[in-house]
């Protein structure tokens, strides 16, 4: 492991294009502050608050740029799956570079890529062009969730570790939950162009923190060449495999595009796992999943996303078809789920700093697995909906955090930014799965004339893949959260 002394900081006399390379040192003022951590940690969750925040106003003005630029539901649907199939097939490679030149250094430029395709998209003239720039937004966005919980993991000390990532998932939470009030007011008080423009005061913001108050990387991995040939064979696996499940309900799961996706996704799957076990610098290292607390907190993770984001499909169908509400309402009561999540995720991480994860994911995913049981047998209206939502929120909260903070625990130091692209890399295929799956079951079973038994199967669904999530979250050693020691940072 490399450790990078101040000297290589400091000795260069005149400017140059390396020092582009060269992570800054914080202020004194800040290093010295005996708080310091909690406001790296507060710039860390100003970019996870942009990212949910961007990704629930676009999904909300889809309908808008359908309209404006005179197009087909399945065109348009493009805005939101570029930037998914990127962020997705980068994050892990970008966690990769991170280990290597360094978390800070990757983390600020990542604010500054996603500035730049933020305002490209505003300015984009037609949805060819809104497509491409968004894929560029999601180089942005991949260079930030792969570096935000290796850099808490770095300076947070290890007995607060399940705090300051529970007040990371809290920012992620609150990002989710005010995007369609934001988005429709924004879409409302200057069109569409200004859903993207938003992003670039919030992105300075970021930026700015993250220089001041985010520390230089310390055991950074050794570099190597990086392992184009495994990215290579992996971007292409992820496109197909993401495309497959995207588009399975609406061409049919049997169409021969379909069943071609996932036969080239399985190919081109085994043909990297064998690429990355016989290189000595892997992309994807792949022994960090012979370690259980690793691999049982990304499989039930993914089970966690899933089911997330299966309800927040589900929920807006069965308020429209059921019970005959209109689209603001449904908006609003969403929002009890991610703002339950977003109470209770900073609360879970400070008890599994005590405790350890496994008692709070497994109840948790247990709490999310009985309230989802409930609604399918009671089909609430308003009163109950919202309680349950608000409990399947607390379940969310109580599993997400002390979950990302043992898998984050589990890693290598030096692999921190490659352990984060994984767990952020399983959050995108949770969201994909998770909107098909409850997507598929909805309608194969009448949501659209008997919408009420439509949503109780859906939801039992959903309720099964909980209850599987908490099964494999029990899997796990209770042990401490991080076995990281703290190094001097600067």
């Amino acid at each position: 492991m490399a450790l990078r002394d101040s000297s290589s900081y400091t000795t260069a006399p005149t400017w140059s294009w390396d020092r582009l390379l060269i992570e800054p040192r914080r202020p004194r003022r800040i290093r010295e502050r005996p708080n310091a951590h909690w406001l790296a940690v507060a710039a860390v969750c100003i970019g996870a608050l942009m990212g949910q925040l961007d990704a629930s106003i676009v999904t909300v003005a889809l309908p808008t740029l359908q309209r404006t630029f005179s197009t087909s539901v399945g065109s348009v649907t493009w805005v939101g799956l570029s930037y998914l199939l990127v962020l997705v097939a980068t994050v892990t490679a970008v966690g990769r570079f991170a280990d290597m030149w360094g978390r800070k250094l990757l983390y600020v430029y990542g604010f500054i890529v996603f500035i730049i395709g933020s305002l490209l998209c505003g300015l984009a003239p037609d949805l060819g062009a809104l497509i491409a720039f968004r894929a560029l937004q999601a180089v942005g966005a991949a260079m930030l969730q792969a570096n935000s919980l290796a850099i808490i993991v770095l300076v947070v000390p290890t007995r607060s570790l399940g705090r300051a990532i529970g007040l990371q998932g809290a920012a992620q939470a609150i990002g989710l939950a005010l995007g369609p009030t934001v988005g429709g007011l924004l879409l409302a008080a200057g069109g569409w162009r200004l859903i993207f423009f938003v992003n670039v005061p919030l992105g300075l913001l970021g930026a700015g923190a993250a220089l001041l108050l985010v520390p230089r990387s310390v055991h950074l991995t050794t570099r190597a060449p990086f392992d184009w040939r495994g990215l290579g064979l992996f971007f292409p696996t992820v496109v197909a495999l993401l495309s497959a499940i995207s588009f399975g309900a609406t061409l049919g799961w049997t169409a021969p595009v379909i069943i071609g996706l996932f036969a080239a996704a399985i190919g081109l799957a085994v043909m990297f796992v064998r690429r990355e076990r016989s290189t000595s610098a892997p992309m994807i290292s792949l022994s960090l999943f012979h370690n259980t607390r690793f691999s049982a907190g990304i499989a039930s993770g993914l089970g966690s996303y899933l089911v997330m984001f299966g309800v927040l499909l589900l929920i807006p169908y069965y308020l429209e078809r059921s019970l005959h509400a209109g689209t603001a309402r449904a908006g609003l009561e969403l929002m009890a789920m991610p703002l339950a999540f977003g109470i209770i995720a900073p609360l879970a991480g400070r008890i599994a700093d005590r405790v350890g994860a496994r008692p709070l994911t497994v109840s948790g995913m247990t709490l999310v697995a009985a309230s989802l049981c409930t609604l399918a047998a009671l089909r609430p209206d308003t009163l109950g909906l919202l309680i349950l939502l608000g409990v399947i929120g607390i379940g969310l909260g109580l599993f997400t955090s002390p979950n990302n903070a043992a898998i984050m625990g589990a890693a290598p130091t030096d692999q921190a930014g490659m352990a984060s692209g994984i767990l952020n890399m399983t959050r995108g295929f949770g969201t994909a799965l998770g909107l098909a799956l409850t997507g598929l079951v909805f309608t194969i079973n009448g949501g659209a004339h008997t919408p009420g038994h439509a949503f109780s199967v859906a939801a039992l669904t959903l309720a099964f893949i909980a209850a599987a999530a908490a099964l494999t979250a029990a899997l796990r050693s209770n042990g401490d959260l991080a076995d990281a020691t703290l190094s001097s940072i600067e």
